[in-house]
């Protein structure tokens, strides 16, 4: 089996062998618990993603990364893994995950999975045993366990907070402390101990025999802690290029581990890649996770969290461009995934970023903006991600009472703001039903009633629709090889809050603005997110509207 799967990651098909699939692909997120549950218990699972991959096959995608299906308590949604050769029951098996891998090849579709190397579950056997055993044993080093400070030892051993709010350490019964930068029951690996490095390259080749594609590699910037574990208030290094470096973040040991598994990727047929999720103060110091003998892409957050504001994105832009160019990495773009409001919402503030929908022009304010920073996205130089549910323009649903809430930053009194939920919602695929198609036993979260009008259903073959959107502009991006290839934009004049720029033979016009504009007619007409008047030589653009031209 291992031989087989092996080779259907090597016979996928490829966008050229000699600038790798990924530089340009549009790569869909999956995150299975709210994707299609296949087996009626309200929960998402492997066998409804497997039915449904013909969907995203027809969308027009080039790839699936699918979040956390492993082993898990599910303290954190899955991000908390007991056991990362094994599949959780409620997402199936790992036949079922076989046959996905193996489905999804023979429709063309390459599989990304998650990996999650910064902490584990405190239910991980390694863990466990380090806490039976007590002080002193070998399986505490491969965490970071310490005593605390104080007389005795009743403080943290730093001041480091968690993500999720309160201190990052938690006390166990024998007196020590053991740090976890997320929930407590996600302890931090100790990457400096060589048991830690084997096992994670054990896992790597566990999965690539297995046939997947590639990783996405969660926390990517936190591996590797400062040495000695010191305070933030006390760490006399705190600025780098001009920007905050915490001493739990992005440090430069994190780079001999990507490098070690670049070169077990290399030893695989069929082009496997590494993507990091690596939060770093500037685009620059992302651009050091794809140096050449990295990893293959990192996510461009800088680009997701920008205004929809036409100088700011220029700014971005460029910076994203000329941070990848020395490094010959391609530049990625995203506007949505599972950890952040759906920008269908944060775009609905006039003012910019947002969190709430208010009233129905909200609404529609959003969701125009939403569709024509979409077109914005696909027509940029490199490689797109997509959130499942972008493509049908779902908003995020903000009023989910708290006893349905399972985000475990919501439970805590700081950190993040504990409202992940509402971009998790299983996304609907029918016009009717209980859970519109989700599944036949209901929804792990409650879905607005809402849900049905803009499911799959209801919007294929409406011609107005944001699914129909995404099938076009997908196809058009399939056909024009100019899209998505290359690694510069040539900008053009524009009005003020209009981005327009030309990349061999198209021509891209984004209006941020309110209101109409009028532009030089720059070509042949393609596509846009609202209806374009053209008149002789001239196109009203309107208010929140990117067009597509052919030159």
């Amino acid at each position: 089996m291992t031989q087989h799967l092996a080779t259907a990651a090597a016979d996928a098909p490829t966008t050229g062998t000699d600038t790798g699939w990924w530089r340009d692909a549009v790569i869909y997120q999956v995150y299975p618990r709210s994707f299609a549950d296949g087996n009626g218990d309200g929960m998402g699972d492997l066998v409804g993603i497997r039915g449904r991959l013909p969907y995203l096959k027809e969308l027009g995608v080039d790839a699936v990364w699918l979040s956390p299906f492993y082993a898990s308590p599910q303290a954190d949604a899955g991000y908390d893994v007991a056991d990362y050769r094994a599949i959780d029951p409620m997402f199936g098996s790992l036949l079922d995950a076989d046959a996905l891998i193996r489905e999804a090849h023979d429709l063309g579709l390459r599989i990304i999975v998650d990996l999650v190397p910064n902490h584990s579950s405190d239910q991980h056997e390694w863990f466990q045993r380090a806490l039976r055993e007590g002080p002193g044993s070998p399986l505490r080093e491969r965490y970071h366990f310490r005593p605390g400070k104080g007389e005795d030892g009743e403080l943290p051993p730093n001041d480091w907070e968690s993500i999720f709010g309160g201190p990052a350490w938690t006390r166990v019964e024998d007196g020590e402390w053991y740090l976890h930068l997320f929930a407590p029951e996600q302890p931090d690996f100790n990457w400096d101990h060589p048991a830690v490095r084997d096992e994670f390259r054990s896992i790597l080749r566990f999965w690539l025999d297995m046939g997947v594609d590639g990783f996405r590699v969660d926390v990517a910037h936190g591996l590797v802690k400062a040495p000695g574990l010191p305070d933030i208030g006390a760490h006399d290094q705190l600025k780098l290029l001009g920007n905050d470096v915490m001493p739990f973040f992005d440090q430069d040991g994190v780079h001999e581990v990507y490098r070690s598994w670049r070169q077990i990727l290399a030893e695989y047929d069929g082009q496997r890649v590494l993507v990091a999720e690596a939060w770093t103060p500037t685009v620059e110091r992302t651009a050091n996770y794809v140096r050449p003998d990295e990893m293959h892409q990192a996510f461009n957050f800088q680009y997701l969290g920008t205004h929809w504001d036409a100088a700011e994105l220029r700014a971005v832009i460029d910076a994203s461009l000329e941070a990848m160019r020395p490094v010959g990495a391609p530049t990625t773009w995203v506007l949505s995934n599972h950890d952040v409001t759906r920008h269908a919402t944060r775009f609905a503030n006039p003012a910019g970023l947002g969190t709430q929908l208010r009233t129905a022009g909200d609404r529609e304010l959003g969701l125009r903006r939403a569709r024509a920073a979409t077109l914005l996205m696909l027509a940029l130089p490199g490689s797109a991600y997509v959130y499942q549910g972008e493509e049908l323009g779902l908003p995020d649903v903000t009023d989910l009472p708290d006893e349905v809430r399972q985000d475990p930053s919501f439970f805590r009194a700081s950190g993040q703001d504990g409202y992940r939920d509402g971009c998790r919602v299983p996304i609907p695929w029918t016009a009717e039903g209980s859970s519109y198609g989700f599944g036949s036993g209901g929804s792990w979260l409650p879905q607005p009633a809402t849900w049905g009008a803009l499911s799959v259903e209801a919007q294929t073959g409406d011609p107005g629709s944001t699914l129909e959107l995404y099938r076009s502009a997908l196809a058009v991006r399939r056909e024009r090889p100019e899209l998505g290839a290359g690694e510069a934009v040539e900008w053009l004049e524009a009005p003020e809050g209009v981005l327009s720029f030309r990349r061999d033979g198209f021509v891209c016009t984004a209006n941020t603005t309110g209101r109409a504009i009028s532009v030089p007619l720059p070509g042949r007409y393609l596509l846009s997110n609202e209806d374009v008047r053209i008149v002789d030589d001239t196109a009203e653009v309107p208010a929140d509207t990117t067009v597509w031209w052919a030159v």
